[in-house]
């Protein structure tokens, strides 16, 4: 690892540490995803919206993650992916139980990213764009169809599952990167209109960890001899 690599992994570790610390410390306050029963996000609120959309994605990343880590004999890479999937997995569990505690459906029965409105990505029905994967399809088991901006494709997903050392960590890298700027419009989006200042509050911090994120692994694919894929 170099030194500046070093310096700038660090700094990216900080940024996601102090959004689990700030997220700890709502939890333990009893403020967590809003406040009152009767004040509550309902199933189609911009708060449910989002909780629903980047679980799914979230699951995704995590997934990514675990095939890097497996694949990988580099340490730059093997400490960036177990970063992104310990901490998306902790978000994504956390979002759950958001979604539980407002007793509201985990998933939707329309089109992704519908909460986002005109002014989003709203009504991305990518349901029909296959004609089969519905809108509450798990990343997991998605069908191409269902897939959300920057999510990698089933063959993307197989190609990096079966990749190992250097083709594996640059194919690991270009898809998160990716994965990520497909996901910050929604960040972005909650963090303006969430109806709870504590789902406002932790997608924008959420935003700043991938866009710090996406600037490192950014330099990590340059110092491979690689270039990001076109941003989705």
């Amino acid at each position: 690892m170099t030194r500046r690599t070093g310096i700038v992994l660090a700094a990216a570790g900080a940024v996601a540490l102090l959004l689990v610390g700030a997220t700890i410390g709502l939890l333990l306050s009893g403020r967590i995803g809003g406040s009152t029963a009767a004040t509550a996000p309902g199933t189609d609120s911009v708060d449910a919206g989002f909780a629903r959309d980047m679980i799914v994605h979230h699951d995704q990343g995590v997934l990514m993650a675990h095939y890097a880590e497996q694949n990988t004999t580099d340490d730059e890479i093997s400490v960036m992916a177990y970063d992104i999937g310990a901490t998306q997995s902790d978000q994504a569990g956390q979002m759950k139980g958001w979604l539980s505690l407002w007793d509201v459906p985990e998933f939707a029965s329309g089109p992704h990213m519908a909460w986002m409105g005109s002014d989003g990505h709203g009504g991305h029905d990518m349901a029909a764009m296959s004609g089969s994967a519905g809108a509450s399809t798990p990343a997991s088991t998605a069908q191409d169809g269902a897939l959300m901006p920057g999510m990698a494709t089933t063959e993307q997903i197989d190609q990096l599952r079966s990749a190992s050392g250097p083709a594996s960590d640059v194919l690991f890298l270009q898809l998160m990167i990716r994965h990520h700027q497909g996901g910050l419009p929604m960040m972005e989006y909650a963090a303006s209109h969430a109806q709870s200042t504590v789902v406002a509050n932790f997608a924008a911090k959420m935003a700043d960890a991938q866009e710090s994120e996406i600037s490192v692994m950014t330099q990590m694919l340059q110092a491979r001899g690689a270039a990001p894929l076109p941003a989705p």
